[in-house]
């Protein structure tokens, strides 16, 4: 029957698609409607917060103008015991949710150790691990701080960082600058080369690079120029090519002009050059200068932070204040460097889903098919990426936007009641590190975050 009294039958179809096959065999136009039960053990939950949806709905518009209005920019250099709160001789912060040394992951034990040995707190591998068991050191999260970092996310007192300023709402956010790929402290490796880089960041990158900014006529528009990274193919995660070129071009005349030794100064030059990741450490703490700014916002739902510490995952709502929700950290699928494969590898970790936070990484994949190339899958599968994150982000982005998608705003403002209600989890890609420390990065990929972490979100959010 493809007729009802006369008219052409339209059937709507929500879950199995047997039942649209046989429909559409029959010539009946089908409607399919995406559907998923919500995740087990929050039903309960969502129906109290239904109950609250148009105060949610307000808080949320709040939250996302806040995001949406930050105009964070850099600002300049400083020494992480200068910029952080509380930051003592033998404090080491690391990425993720809070975690002790006993717990720690291969590559955060090697991160902290390279640290430790970077400041002067331990003559050795050896020497740092026996003090971090023996509770030398004071860990804490960055992003307790004000801060973020990249995969073990590691940053001791004499480490400079940027410091991001977000003049609308006056807050600030910081980072340290980016090592490059492969064998660095932030993947977990620690040997000679290793400090040797670190050393010079500090004693030279981090002078010259502040120099240049002086020099500059403004501070940089980080909005901006990610906005204009992601129109060049960019995503601002794992592909930051665009905006690290777009830095060095409005550095470089400034960096010319500086009283400095050539030498240091072509040195710098030809570093951020020839690590295309050097924006990273720039789009994340203007991220987290955003995001900040849209935290606070009583029965809020929105996420404001995504961290992983390489044994759990966690996320902070707006309207939750600072507590962590938390679960395992996931298995990273994806490609690896020769010689190694998933049997190496760590679990999922980083500070550097604040991108994903804010409508950049993994939700702007259709702005960069070419990820596709590091991470695997094919340029239709960036594009399908994006377009799933629409049904759990709260608004659309109006700065940043994806030419093949008709310049539509990138998803923005994680709603963790869609993702437990349609169980879909955030699009997430990123770097895999060795999970033994000492090693390194092995590869890139994609990776699930553990719907535990959002489920127990929704459940404090609905209160008991």
């Amino acid at each position: 029957m493809t007729e009802l009294l006369g008219r052409p039958l339209v059937v709507a179809n929500a879950g199995v698609d047997l039942f649209a096959d046989e429909l559409e065999r029959q010539d009946v136009r089908v409607e399919r409607v995406e559907w998923r039960p919500p995740e087990p053990g929050t039903e309960g939950a969502l129906a109290r917060l239904a109950g609250e949806a148009g105060t949610i709905a307000r808080a949320n518009d709040e939250a996302i103008a806040r995001l949406e209005d930050a105009q964070p920019v850099l600002a300049g250099v400083g020494a992480a015991r200068d910029l952080l709160p509380d930051m003592s001789a033998r404090t080491i912060l690391h990425a993720g949710p809070p975690i002790d040394w006993a717990d720690m992951s291969g590559p955060l034990r090697g991160a902290v150790i390279g640290a430790a040995v970077h400041e002067g707190l331990a003559e050795d591998r050896d020497d740092a691990a026996r003090k971090a068991a023996a509770g030398a050191f004071e860990f804490g999260p960055c992003h307790d701080r004000g801060a973020v970092g990249p995969m073990a996310g590691v940053v001791s007192a004499s480490m400079p960082m940027v410091v991001i300023e977000n003049p609308a709402h006056g807050n600030r956010a910081f980072c340290t600058f980016n090592e490059g790929l492969g064998k660095v402290l932030r993947y977990g490796a620690y040997d000679g080369e290793v400090l040797d880089r670190l050393a010079w960041i500090r004693d030279v990158l981090a002078r010259v690079f502040a120099g240049a900014l002086a020099r500059l006529d403004e501070p940089v528009d980080l909005r901006a120029m990610t906005a204009q990274a992601l129109q060049m193919g960019d995503e601002g995660h794992n592909r930051n090519r665009a905006g690290t070129s777009l830095l060095l071009r409005a550095l470089l005349p400034a960096l010319i002009e500086l009283a400095e030794p050539e030498a240091e100064k072509a040195a710098v030059a030809r570093f951020i050059a020839g690590n295309d990741h050097f924006y990273l450490n720039l789009a994340m703490p203007a991220s987290k200068a955003a995001a900040d700014a849209a935290a606070g916002i009583d029965r809020s739902s929105i996420v404001v932070a995504m961290a992983r510490n390489g044994t759990e995952f966690g996320v902070r709502l707006s309207g939750t204040g600072d507590r962590w929700f938390t679960g395992p950290s996931g298995t990273v699928d994806g490609l690896y460097l020769p010689g190694f494969g998933p049997e190496d590898a760590n679990l999922d970790i980083g500070d550097s889903t604040i991108t994903e936070t804010v409508g950049l990484g993994g939700f702007a994949m259709a702005a960069a098919p070419a990820i596709v190339r590091v991470v695997g899958g094919g340029a239709e599968d960036a594009l399908a990426a994006t377009r799933a994150m629409y049904d759990i982000a709260w608004g659309e982005s109006r700065s940043y936007q994806i030419p093949a998608l008709g310049f539509r705003g990138t998803p923005v403002g994680i709603d963790c009641r869609e993702v437990v209600r349609t169980r879909l989890l955030p699009f997430v890609n990123t770097g895999i590190a060795h999970r033994e420390p000492g090693v390194g990065q092995i590869g890139a990929g994609l990776v699930e975050p553990p719907m535990e972490a959002f489920a127990e979100a929704v459940r404090a959010l609905a209160g008991p």
